[in-house]
């Protein structure tokens, strides 16, 4: 995707133009512009000098982003418009106060002037038109960029305001041409009327006003990306590294972040901040990560931790290595999410595009049609024109432009600030459309980490003993379930023994001597193939499954010793997450690998009512494609496994600590790994969308009631007309009104969620799933049917294949799997029957 910077825009006409314009380039894939944040984003493989070309062609200019951000502040995305906006009002409101008093203080309420122009009309329209010559030539950018439209087949929203200023200075000069043929003619009561048809007052105030809500819009503007400019205000500007003098002597030197290179050895004093993302090799520290993640107690970090750039370390001295530099940072990749997303358009933008496309051309021909209707009814030029110029400076396709860009840039700044990136406004539209919520367990619901639950010892044997020969037997294993048993006997203080004549028998358990005594650990089956298991323990077995834990048995040659309960345990807002996704009427689905039995008991601890078991990894994909033909469905895992299902989701969303595969398949990231955080963006995202309509509502019906207002359609009936004046002050208005109503959305608490009561959906009954994995294999050697007969029984013999069926005439079978088999195991299943596996797919 490349990016560029668009200049010239001033409503949403001008995002339409340069839209149409671009795509029309060979190779342009898709094109979106932000009117918010003048910047253009191509995909496509088109011709860089073809795109400017069509933009420049358009009437516009452009320049450059290149990929990403160049740098690392917030002056990439500082607000220059403001300032020079700012002085153009002022300069304005100092010319339109004489202006001001002439035209309306004098003639209206009888003030004072000097009397060598008290009596003299012709000089009092002189001075009004060189004062009104003025502030035109100060606002010329309407002009100019008025005049270019319409050169270029694109009126805009300038071209709006400089034909009704226009009208107004040119028609005013006329009549003042004609009063000094009054004048001449020694016509006073003509000259009168001619003073009272003066519209110079309304030029000058129509680019003022018009000015003074530019400087709103703008300033308003500048607010919403406050999210982003602190992000990048947060990016450290130098890092303390160690360097090595020509002596081999170590010392430290600050340096520009710039210069930290991959593998630097950078450090961290109490109070300063992380420069870039590394991993701890010496020094313990708490570390506040708020910044990035949202969790305000900071973590501990010791030697083997990584760190982000941009948090801070609040108490020990800490020496790190660097991992991720420059754009390669979590900080830096953050930004440029939150940027991308807030510069995308969401499928809901199409609206307003559709009628900016075609907005300014009718609003002119109805001005046109408005001055026609009204000098055929009757009405005097000045009549006519006031109506036509009033339709003019009312009407307001920046309104339309902004409503939904706003919105979805201060909604990415609060999921921002809060540790929930949406990847592009496609996420955040449709987030809050979600019906269905599929979780995956491990590592979503819960921790990942496998944790002894419970030790239960028999009578012979105290806990200590039994834990210190698990330990012993466990250190020399590597399976999870190992990890969990050392992670807590080294808590624990546990002591360990050499073991010797070691052996490992996979899916069962292990073995060990330990002072010249054996001892195993595994499975109940296993266990009891070397010692009578009592019923009692047995069924304790059967408990300890049912509650979704693993029971490892620990046993000498002769008796059982204990019990160790394992499982992956719930994390402790999990529950509470599942519970507010109901409140909020979504259908809750928790998918997994494990059985029927464990599955429905880890679910029933988290409150999930649906649950979907025995899902293979390859499964998943499927799983949601079906939960997805029932609703709009988002799913949440956090593995490689989990990146296809990711991806087949209305809405994917990574856990932040997951996998970088799960990440990049996502449309929604998690910082904090806080399940929490999953309706708080459905919330977000509700309540953004929310916030669109709002401003798409007020966006049409201002113009729907104020072009027929400014027209004089009550006129007839009611007396009521428009002033040019009171036209361009609503115009002015409209689009800061726009702006102010987004950034409401930074009063809105996204945790808070509102209760809502709806059937669910019984899903798991709904969805039979065929969880079985197949695999074809081809096999050369077979002539028979009892060389089919003789594979076909060697293959079900393995663990983990629920059935094959094989043909000699084929030279194939295709084995059907309950859970895992790898390819291996498989063709040394056949090849021990001396057959010859070609292939398996």
């Amino acid at each position: 995707m490349n990016k560029y910077n668009i200049t010239g825009m001033s409503c949403a006409a001008c995002q339409n133009r340069v839209e149409k314009a671009v795509s029309k380039v060979a190779g342009v894939d898709s094109v979106s512009v932000s009117l918010l944040t003048n910047s253009m984003q191509v995909e496509g493989n088109a011709n860089e000098k073809d795109i400017f070309d069509a933009v420049k062609k358009a009437g516009y200019g452009i320049s450059s982003a290149g990929g990403k951000r160049s740098k690392s502040d917030s002056t990439s995305i500082e607000d220059t418009q403001t300032p020079l906006i700012k002085k153009r009002l002022i300069a304005s409101l100092v010319l339109l106060i004489p202006l001001m008093y002439i035209s309306m203080g004098h003639m209206m309420f009888g003030w004072p002037l000097p009397a060598v122009i008290s009596n003299n009309h012709v000089a009092m329209g002189l001075i009004q038109l060189l004062i009104t010559l003025f502030i035109l030539v100060i606002n010329q950018k309407f002009f100019i960029n008025g005049i270019k439209g319409v050169i270029n087949k694109s009126p805009n929203m300038d071209t709006l305001v400089a034909l009704g200023a226009g009208a107004s200075f040119i028609y005013s000069t006329c009549i003042l041409f004609l009063m000094t043929d009054a004048v001449m003619k020694n016509n006073n009561d003509l000259v009168m009327t001619y003073m009272h048809d003066f519209y110079f007052e309304s030029a000058a105030m129509i680019v003022t006003l018009i000015t003074v809500g530019k400087m709103l819009e703008s300033y308003s503007k500048g607010k919403t990306t406050n999210a982003l400019k602190g992000l990048m205000d947060l990016a450290p500007k130098t890092a303390t590294i160690i360097k090595t003098d020509e002596n081999g002597n170590e010392y430290v030197e600050t340096v520009s972040i710039d210069q930290v290179e991959k593998g630097c050895i950078f450090v961290v004093r109490p109070g300063e901040s992380i420069p870039v993302d590394g991993i701890v090799i010496e020094g313990e520290s708490a570390v506040d990560e708020s910044a990035i993640t949202g969790e305000s107690i900071p973590v501990d970090k010791t030697s083997g931790s990584e760190v982000t750039s941009a948090t801070i370390n609040r108490s020990g001295f800490l020496k790190c290595r660097a991992k991720r530099v420059g754009e390669d940072t979590t900080l830096s990749q953050i930004i440029n999410m939150v940027s991308e997303a807030a510069s995308s358009k969401a499928p809901i933008a199409k609206i307003a595009d559709k009628v900016s496309g075609i907005f300014v051309p009718v609003v002119i021909a109805i001005a046109l049609v408005t001055i026609i209707v009204w000098l055929i009814a009757g009405k005097n030029i000045g009549f006519a024109l006031a109506r036509g110029i009033s339709v003019l400076v009312i009407s307001c396709p920046c309104a339309l432009g902004l409503a939904t860009p706003v919105a979805i840039m201060v909604g990415n700044g609060i999921g921002a600030k809060s540790g929930i990136l949406f990847k592009n406004a496609t996420a955040l539209e449709n987030a809050g459309k979600t019906k269905i919520v599929a979780l995956d367990k491990t590592g979503t619901i819960t921790s990942g980490k496998p944790q002894i639950t419970d030790v239960f010892t028999t009578s012979d044997t105290s806990k200590e003993n039994l834990l210190n020969i698990a330990f012993s037997l466990e250190s020399k294993s590597e399976h999870p379930l190992a990890k969990a048993v050392i992670a807590y006997c080294e808590e624990n203080n546990c002591e360990k023994s050499d073991v010797t004549e070691f052996s490992a028998v996979i899916g069962n358990g292990l073995l060990g001597k330990i002072q010249d005594k054996i001892y195993y650990a595994g499975n109940a089956r296993y266990i009891s193939e070397k010692i009578n298991v009592d019923e009692k323990s047995l069924s304790l077995s059967k408990e300890l499954a049912a509650q979704g834990k693993t029971p490892v048995f620990v046993s000498d040659e002769n008796m059982l010793l204990g019990i160790i309960a394992i499982a992956d345990v719930i994390k402790d807002e999990s529950a509470y997450a599942i519970k507010e996704l109901e409140d909020m009427g979504i259908n809750v689905v928790m998918i997994t690998g494990d059985n029927e039995n464990t599955a429905r008991a880890i679910g029933k601890i988290a409150g999930v009512d649906n649950v979907i078991a025995g899902v293979l990894p390859q499964g998943k994909e499927r799983v949601i494609g079906d939960l997805s033909q029932k609703g709009n469905t988002l799913m949440v895992g956090d593995g490689i496994n989990d990146a296809p299902a990711l991806t087949k989701a209305d809405i994917g969303v990574a856990i932040g600590a997951g996998t970088d595969i799960a990440i990049d398949a996502a449309d929604i990231v998690l910082m904090k790994s806080n399940l929490k955080d999953v309706p708080a963006a459905i919330n977000l995202s509700k309540k953004v969308l929310q916030n669109i309509h709002e401003n798409l509502f007020w966006a049409f019906i201002y113009n729907i009631i104020g072009i027929p207002l400014a027209a004089g359609v009550w006129y007839p009936m009611f007396g009521i007309t428009l002033n040019p004046i009171f036209g361009a002050a609503a115009m002015s208005l409209s689009s800061f009104c726009v702006v102010t109503n987004a950034l409401r959305l930074n009063l809105k608490d996204i945790y808070k969620i509102k209760k809502t009561n709806k059937s669910k959906i019984n899903l798991t009954e709904e969805i039979k799933m065929d969880n079985s994995l197949k695999k074809e294999m081809e096999i050369e050697g077979m002539m028979c049917g009892h060389c089919e007969a003789t594979v076909k029984n060697a293959l079900e013999a393995v663990d983990g294949v629920e059935a094959a069926e094989v043909s000699h005439e084929k030279n194939r079978a295709v084995v059907t799997l309950n859970k895992e088999v790898s390819d291996d195991i498989l063709t040394k299943a056949v090849e021990d029957k001396d057959y010859k596996v070609k292939s398996i797919k």
